[in-house]
């Protein structure tokens, strides 16, 4: 799958994150022209989602990654409303429990992908577990290297399964993280959004923009892409996400799967309902007849 996006980390490319706006909105005048294009690809996205739940035929699994207040919720919450819900799950991956520390570290993920025809969305993922030990000093280089070469391993096994990975780095500059943080503080209504651990993590910065620049520079793949999106401004975030998942679910061209009959002529207003099932039942058997 070929991606025209701007915001595409080719492989191989040494990423650093400063080359990346975080407050670009790439012709996009202003917030109500992103809204309105965004309500535009919720409309497709609900049709596609169809589609592709009805097909079952591939998978679509989407990373969420970024600092703190980076909006992986605004994500979902704004390009997800209007999809059918039983065709989508969303997973949070924290700190490990003691039972998945004991395993080994894809563990607590792998149940978590997608089915065929589900849409999975992971707000944080496998990617916690190399980031936070870095960071914090509970692994070395080595060890974030072999659990890097897993990742690629384990992504590429699930595109060779059908499943379409597409990873989102949300890309907010600190300047803007400080001004949300302080608004949750502000706002008694927002004090649930908060944590000590998010001030706590603030500390790390500059050590997250390294661990991030090695990470989106080690584990972007032509089949499991990663791409730096704009965060500053909410509404062209979630412009930006929006306009690759659309791409990438058109590029399948799914259809519908083909009925087991042709329920043309069965008139219900007509016809009692045993006639009418008897109608159906002698449809569905010439078909079957007809395969044969």
């Amino acid at each position: 799958m070929k991606f025209s996006s701007p915001y595409l980390v080719k492989p191989g490319k040494k990423v650093r994150l400063s080359d990346f706006s975080t407050t670009t909105t790439d012709g996009i005048k202003d917030k109500a022209a992103g809204e309105l294009m965004i309500a535009k690809h919720t409309e497709e996205l609900s049709e596609l989602q169809q589609r592709f739940y009805a097909s079952q035929t591939k998978a679509l699994l989407i990373v969420l990654q970024g600092m703190d207040t980076a909006g992986k919720d605004g994500v979902i919450r704004h390009i997800f409303s209007g999809i059918n819900p039983q065709g989508c799950n969303v997973s949070s991956f924290k700190v490990p429990t003691p039972e998945e520390a004991r395993h080994d570290f894809l563990w607590r993920i792998q149940s978590q992908t997608p089915a065929r025809g589900m849409i999975g969305i992971f707000n944080r993922s496998h990617y916690e577990d190399v980031l936070a030990p870095f960071v914090h000093g509970t692994i070395d280089k080595k060890t974030v290297k072999k659990r890097l070469h897993d990742i690629n391993k384990w992504e590429q096994t699930l595109v060779d399964n059908n499943v379409v990975v597409l990873k989102f780095y949300l890309n907010v500059s600190r300047a803007e993280q400080t001004a949300r943080l302080q608004a949750r503080i502000d706002d008694p209504n927002k004090h649930w959004k908060l944590s000590a651990a998010d001030l706590v993590e603030r500390q790390y910065w500059d050590k997250y923009t390294n661990a991030y620049e090695h990470l989106l520079s080690n584990s972007s793949c032509e089949d499991a892409p990663w791409f730096v999106i704009p965060a500053d401004h909410k509404w062209y975030r979630n412009a930006a996400v929006s306009t690759i998942v659309i791409e990438a679910m058109r590029s399948l061209k799914l259809t519908y799967p083909e009925p087991s009959f042709n329920p043309s002529g069965i008139d219900l207003n007509k016809l009692s309902d045993k006639a009418a099932a008897a109608r159906a039942m002698e449809k569905e058997s010439a078909k079957a007849r007809k395969k044969k």
